[in-house]
């Protein structure tokens, strides 16, 4: 089978390819029955996007030229299900929507991804060391059932269910005091309810960012948060990590040669690496911020798990001109499954905001506002912080030992101070993306180190090792499986 491309045609590439594949079924040069390249290696022929192929076979495959066989991939279709073009009327043909065709490439995406891999947490035949996931062992199910009762019986007609797009009323109240001991000032109307982190940012990078807009990130990140920028059409530029947190002089250099829409920081027990910005560079960034006159996007949902050092305030803190905005979620500091996050920023943005979610949600989640503001209230939220913080701390250090005693197979890591990751760096020679199948096979979850780049150009000798969701002792027996596939795979 031959195929050219023009790239230089105003003819869709993937249409080229169909339109040629389908010319030399109907002159006979591809017999009926026969098989044609897999979409991977139709790809790496042409030198195209896996994507651009996926839309050309299903272009075919819509018009039953080819057809799809399991074990065996496409092949050209038989006799009766072929149609001449002479056959074909001039008219709009009727049929199926080829919705590979219609949905947009950058929405497509046809490999493993990061989404498939944090939901192997689900799965209870294996132990999920890569989901971020709060613990189930401070809130249990008899005190919260017997809480949501009360909520249920307390509530008054028409209240079930239903939460203004702003947020709970009660609830912002409470999460002032909240932010008071951060050292962040904010008062109820400056205060967005929403259900988490992605939800928080997708509004952020639909009021902000346009097409072609560049955006300041870290390197690594987590990819739930670069995607937003890709979707939005923006160019990502990247600052590396360290010890210490995002690197200001990288920073500072990228700012005097362009001029980002923001600056997305993620500050404490950074995900992946656990890192945490320091004291000095919080100050730093809030004053490249102010100088530049670019806005910061803070995230800061692990802040309050410090297990060793002091909590630093976050850089909301340092914020004296509303340039920072910041969002917080519970995500891994509430009941597992009942997801709520919120934004505090300057007003003016903030009633922006508010009224792109008025669009968007004609209410928020009715119970895990109640439940939270309740929590907040009668002070179980910060008794059950300092449980979480204990849970967290336990596990972390049952996985640092673990991860000690791999030290002379090659294995390399730094102790956080608090979160729930463990940036793990492997052995030489030892491929995470290869590595994390056989541990996976073996019965453990990992995430491979390549999908917080954005680019792909690292983290391929690195995996993260979450340590927040499984119970001590499955925490342990997940860790001696990790060693058993780290072993085999050093033995190959």
């Amino acid at each position: 089978m031959k195929v050219s491309i023009d790239k230089f045609s105003k003819v869709p590439v993937y249409l080229q390819i169909a339109d040629q594949i389908k010319s030399q079924i109907i002159s006979g040069a591809l017999p009926r029955g026969s098989a044609l390249p897999s979409e991977r290696a139709l790809a790496q022929i042409l030198d195209v996007h896996r994507n651009t192929v996926v839309k050309a076979y299903s272009e075919l495959k819509s018009d039953a030229w080819i057809e799809s066989r399991q074990g065996v991939g496409y092949v050209v279709a038989a006799a009766s299900s072929e149609k001449a073009p002479e056959e074909e009327s001039s008219e709009v043909q009727s049929g199926r929507v080829n919705w590979v065709s219609e949905v947009a490439d950058k929405y497509l995406d046809m490999e493993k991804t990061f989404d498939d891999l944090f939901q192997r947490f689900t799965d209870e035949s294996h132990y999920s060391l890569g989901s971020g996931v709060a613990s189930r062992e401070v809130y249990t199910s008899e005190r919260v059932a017997g809480d949501i009762a009360t909520l249920l019986t307390g509530s008054g007609p028409c209240q079930y269910f239903f939460s203004p797009y702003k947020g709970d009323k009660f609830l912002r109240q409470k999460l002032v005091a909240f932010l008071g001991t951060k050292g962040v000032k904010a008062s109820s109307g400056e205060i967005q309810i929403l259900s988490e982190t992605n939800q928080a940012l997708d509004f952020i990078v639909t009021l902000l960012v346009k097409p072609g807009d560049s955006v300041v990130m870290e390197e690594p990140v987590h990819p739930d948060m670069y995607r937003v920028m890709e979707l939005a059409g923006a160019k990502i530029l990247t600052v590396p990590v360290d010890e210490n947190g995002m690197n200001c002089e990288v920073l500072e250099s990228l700012l005097t040669q362009t001029r980002p829409r923001l600056i997305f920081v993620n500050s404490s027990y950074h995900d992946p690496t656990g890192n945490i910005l320091s004291l000095e560079r919080r100050k730093k960034i809030v004053e490249l911020s102010n100088r530049y006159r670019v806005p910061i996007v803070e995230e800061d949902a692990a802040s309050e798990l410090v297990y060793d050092g002091d909590k630093l305030p976050p850089i909301k803190a340092f914020d004296t001109t509303g340039n920072v905005i910041y969002i917080y979620s519970f995500s891994l500091t509430f009941i597992p499954g009942l997801s709520l996050a919120f934004i505090t920023g300057n007003r003016d943005f903030i009633r922006a905001l508010s009224y792109l979610v008025s669009v968007r949600l004609m209410a928020s989640d009715w119970m895990t506002q109640k439940l939270l503001g309740m929590y907040l209230d009668d002070g179980i939220y910060y008794t059950s912080l300092l449980k979480f913080r204990d849970v967290y701390r336990t596990n972390r250090d049952l996985v640092c030992q673990k991860l000690d005693e791999l030290a002379p197979l090659g294995v390399s890591y730094t102790k956080p101070r608090g979160g729930v990751y463990v940036w793990c760096r492997l052995p030489d020679g030892v491929d995470s993306k290869q590595f994390i199948r056989r541990a996976y096979n073996m019965g453990v979850t990992l995430i491979p180190g390549y999908v917080f780049y954005p680019c792909k150009n690292g983290g391929r000798d690195h995996i993260r090792i979450n340590y927040s969701y499984e119970s001590y002792e499955r925490l342990g027996q997940g860790m001696d499986v990790l060693r058993k596939a780290l072993e085999e795979e050093l033995e190959e």
